[in-house]
């Protein structure tokens, strides 16, 4: 765990945030010593943080013990030179089990992911994410997604809740994201922070940035970093020539690419870091892996992604 605060650390747009993909050995089983290689590599590459056991690491698919394991190996990797953020999930006592497991492991904040299946009313989740925030000492990012979806007065509360320092959002739903920071404005001022969690969220960010959020998950950064930074430092620089091009030329035939197959934003990223070298795995059941040709596909947009950024220079 490193001693700086986290939301302070979390506030220098420095560098993407890093979501790495959890590997696995040939049997299934997780591979901690090519898993601590994927996370040391992309915070050696200029990660901002790294965001270990998420969704692009597949926390669904992690037992107890193969999620603390996971969340002390990305620790160790880091070296606490950029702050580690764990995923906590399901049902209340399952998101407190987990989020007491990282604190266990070194981690420096949660991820608090939406609770199991059940569709909750505003009190319900507001007391799920207070219950999570309350179990350990470590600060909390609440994610806005699927079946945990916030009026702004919740989220007002959430910032006013010991503990939570920020939201991520996965909705993309502009309307209320902007009468959610207005909310939090008015009448919880403060550092509260906000998250562009759409997957390959350089696609959005611009909308986002209207909206002051700076700050976003990068799942691109797992397979091609120099791409990745290369759009976030163009993002900060007001580089708008070079923020269009990697959109029009690498970004959004991506996005298209991903949209061929449910949970592909998972497993076309594994695929991605396995086309670079390193034996990350396949994807653990229910997903599955992408299709050969979509996988041709993927490096070929590789390969084209690298040359937009030859010619740049």
């Amino acid at each position: 765990m490193t001693s700086a605060p986290l939301a302070a650390r979390l506030d220098i747009p420095s560098g993407p945030l890093f979501f790495p993909v959890t590997a696995y050995g040939p049997d299934g089983s997780v591979d901690l010593d090519t898993y601590r290689t994927h996370v040391r590599r992309g915070v050696e590459a200029g990660a901002a943080a790294v965001f270990a056991c998420c969704g692009t690491g597949e926390f669904h698919a992690l037992t107890p013990e193969e999620f603390e394991a996971c969340v002390r190996a990305a620790v160790e990797a880091a070296g606490g030179r950029v702050p580690v953020v764990a995923g906590a999930g399901y049902g209340t006592a399952l998101a407190v089990r987990y989020a007491r497991l990282a604190e266990a492991a070194g981690a420096d904040g949660l991820l608090a992911m939406p609770p199991y299946l059940v569709v909750a009313g505003q009190e319900g989740l507001l007391r799920h994410y207070r219950e999570v925030a309350a179990a350990t000492s470590l600060p909390v990012v609440v994610y806005q997604r699927d079946n945990a979806v916030f009026t702004p007065e919740t989220v007002v509360e959430l910032a006013r809740t010991d503990g939570v320092i920020g939201l991520k959002d996965g909705l993309g739903d502009l309307d209320l994201m902007q009468r959610i920071v207005s909310a939090v404005r008015s009448e919880a001022p403060g550092d509260f922070l906000y998250f562009n969690g759409l997957p390959t969220a350089e696609q959005t960010q611009l909308a986002y940035r209207a909206l002051g959020v700076t700050l976003y998950s990068s799942a691109v950064f797992c397979f091609a970093p120099e791409l990745a930074l290369a759009f976030h430092q163009a993002l900060q620089t007001g580089d708008e020539p070079t923020v269009e091009k990697l959109l029009d030329g690498f970004f959004r035939p991506f996005v298209e690419l991903r949209a061929q197959g449910r949970g592909y934003a998972v497993a076309l990223v594994k695929a991605g870091v396995r086309l670079r070298g390193l034996d990350v795995g396949e994807v653990r059941p229910p997903l599955q892996e992408p299709t050969g040709d979509h996988v041709k596909r993927l490096a070929e947009l590789i390969e084209r992604g690298y040359a937009l950024l030859e010619e740049a220079k």
